[in-house]
């Protein structure tokens, strides 16, 4: 299926929640800005970096600018609390998307689109209610995953749109990707991570995860995960044929690369992104240390390192 993505000129990306801060940092480019702290070093300003992940993701076209936030961070009050303290009015925000229904994209929901203008549309895939989650452990017990999706809908008295097809946000000009099909061989469902349903246990596929697109009218895609459970090469691949568009511009987001194999995984994943040549590859939340390093050996002009209060000027 191929959506239609309109281009845009311009896109910015500013980091509500990532698992990463560094306040004084003084690495900013035309590109990167990163935040700064307030006059005194106030502690009412700080912000807060833990294992969760938001965006607030703004598109221009023709002069005029639209928002949206995608996924919502781990801690109730976390992304919310961040967005306030790096000035951002929520209120201003149109629309949501949720990359997957794990709790460190979930945990903030209530705060977050309670402050979005009422009707504000959150988008996502239908398996996010998937529950139990859980890994067994070397002792056949189950270490499980909360589930706060659901209580996050209905204290912010949300009813979401659920698609496993793309879906146009902002009038087309963002794209809701869908089920991201698993096509790379060292992309495959692990088999380490299960759900129950009806009685049985599944092994857990993670049919919800996805991301979004958005097509620079000179430049190529931007492709943004959450956590890539599917795969961050085929959530690429998913996003050319659903746009159209091959170009890559920038990729953003969670790989998924924690503690996952150098030989049969961080390093093809790695020999696909150069491949690929964006411009810009932005590995966050869950990509990892190791796999972080091997992506910045290998494409050190287009390795961006993500924080919160990050904000990316990207077009």
């Amino acid at each position: 299926m191929v959506a239609t993505a309109q281009p845009v000129d311009r896109v910015e990306v500013l980091t509500l929640q990532d698992n990463y801060i560094d306040i004084v940092a003084r690495d900013d480019t035309e590109v990167v800005e990163r935040a700064r702290s307030q006059p005194g070093y106030s502690l009412s300003r700080s912000l807060y970096a833990e294992h969760g992940f938001s965006l607030l993701i703004t598109v221009e076209r023709a002069g005029q600018r639209r928002s949206l936030v995608f996924d919502f961070g781990y801690s109730p009050d976390g992304a919310r609390r961040n967005a306030e303290a790096l000035g951002v009015d929520l209120g201003e925000v149109e629309a949501a998307a949720l990359s997957h229904g794990h709790f460190d994209h979930t945990g903030g929901l209530a705060e977050v689109m309670g402050r979005l203008p009422r009707g504000a549309e959150l988008v996502m895939h239908p398996a996010v209610h998937r529950h139990p989650r859980f890994s067994l452990r070397a002792d056949g017990q189950r270490a499980a995953l909360p589930h706060l999706l659901d209580t996050q809908l209905a204290q912010a008295q949300v009813t979401p749109t659920e698609t496993r097809e793309p879906y146009p946000l902002l009038d087309g000009q963002v794209t809701f990707l869908g089920e991201v099909p698993r096509v790379s061989a060292f992309e495959q469902p692990s088999g380490t991570m299960f759900y129950e349903a009806e009685g049985a246990e599944h092994v857990d596929a993670f049919e919800d995860d996805t991301g979004i697109a958005i097509r620079l009218a000179e430049g190529g895609l931007i492709v943004i995960s959450g956590c890539a459970h599917s795969g961050i090469i085929n959530t690429i691949r998913h996003a050319q044929a659903v746009t159209g568009e091959e170009r890559i511009h920038t990729v953003l987001g969670g790989f998924h690369l924690t503690g996952m194999d150098e030989a049969t995984q961080i390093r093809p994943t790695v020999e696909a992104l150069q491949a690929l040549q964006p411009r810009f590859v932005v590995p966050a939340h869950c990509t990892g240390r190791n796999a972080q390093q091997a992506i910045e050996r290998a494409l050190p002009e287009s390795f961006v390192l993500n924080m919160v209060g990050t904000r990316l000027h990207l077009g």
